[in-house]
């Protein structure tokens, strides 16, 4: 026998009239049905740099507005796009490995509105075989998320390290002087050698990325402030608690919807900078034109 929650991910799905035999006077719906998009998702090592197609489906009991329906008040309704936009700010979030944590999200952001009682979600992945692999949810409000939607993050000053800073005499000092400031800072370590090269470019860009955080791992062996940290959720903990972070970039990046070009040193900081809204980037390197102000710092001592 189907429990609850199974008999109503089947009717949030079937055709009105057996909604209404089975569930009486239920709230009203909008729903949007097979929404097609191509993405980067999937745990498997197979999945990585391939797109793939997704199928969406999704219902929301809404909590109707019966004045703003009799006199045709679009700013009254829960708007068709509500979903389309939810679907379009998860999937450009970061990459995801499962699609149970993409259906979280959504159901989380479509709840974010007032009128919204309920969200049924079907996901399906249409390219993994001769057969469609999928995931299907339903969330109340009365319920809370299983996964929070991601709130503004703080802005943090981002320091690109040069070469060799893991032995520089003047570590210490500039420890000192940045864990005094209670403002976010976030530490990016330059390998101090020349990581082997790969004839796999996703080999060459798995190594490049483990030579800069084998460079954060250095720095963290050196002084017990510096903090290695890899995940979204621990960067954002991190930098609101101030202080310092050093960050280990292969995770964001090989799960960025939109990553940096290649892995330099230099690369990899302007792209951070600018994903986490920087107040400032400082490096070794001559100032850029980007988006976030640079300030170049050749030796320890000029940061």
């Amino acid at each position: 026998m189907p429990s609850p929650d199974q008999e109503a991910l089947r009717l949030a799905f079937a055709a009105p009239l057996d909604r209404a035999r089975a569930t009486g006077l239920p709230l009203d719906r909008i729903s949007l049905r097979e929404h097609l998009r191509e993405v980067e998702i999937g745990a498997f090592q197979q999945e990585r740099g391939v797109r793939q197609r997704l199928r969406f489906d999704i219902v929301a009991e809404v909590t109707p507005d019966t004045e703003a329906i009799l006199s045709d008040d679009v700013d009254g309704i829960l708007s068709y796009d509500t979903l389309i936009e939810a679907i379009d700010v998860e999937m450009e979030a970061e990459r995801l490995n499962l699609l149970e944590t993409l259906a979280e999200r959504l159901a989380a952001r479509v709840l974010l509105h007032d009128r919204v009682a309920r969200v049924f979600v079907r996901i399906e992945k249409l390219d993994r075989g001769p057969h469609v692999l999928g995931v299907e949810i339903v969330r109340a409000r009365t319920a809370a998320p299983a996964i929070a939607v991601a709130k503004d993050a703080p802005r943090p000053r981002v320091i690109l390290l040069a070469k060799g800073a893991q032995d520089d005499d003047g570590l210490s000092a500039l420890l000192d002087r940045l864990s005094a400031d209670t403002a976010p800072t976030v530490l990016i370590a330059t390998p101090d050698f020349t990581p082997p090269s790969a004839a796999n470019p996703m080999a060459q860009r798995r190594v490049s990325l483990l030579a800069v955080e084998q460079a954060a791992w250095r720095l963290a062996a050196r002084d017990r402030r510096c903090v290695v940290v890899d995940s979204r959720t621990e960067l954002d903990w991190s930098m609101r608690r101030g202080g310092l972070t050093v960050w280990a970039p292969s995770r964001l990046v090989l799960d960025a919807t939109h990553g940096p070009t290649d892995e330099a040193p230099l690369t990899l900081a302007r792209w951070f900078a600018e994903t986490f809204h920087a107040v400032e980037l400082v490096t070794p390197h001559d100032p850029g034109a980007g988006p976030v102000p640079e300030r170049s710092a050749r030796t320890i001592a000029d940061i």
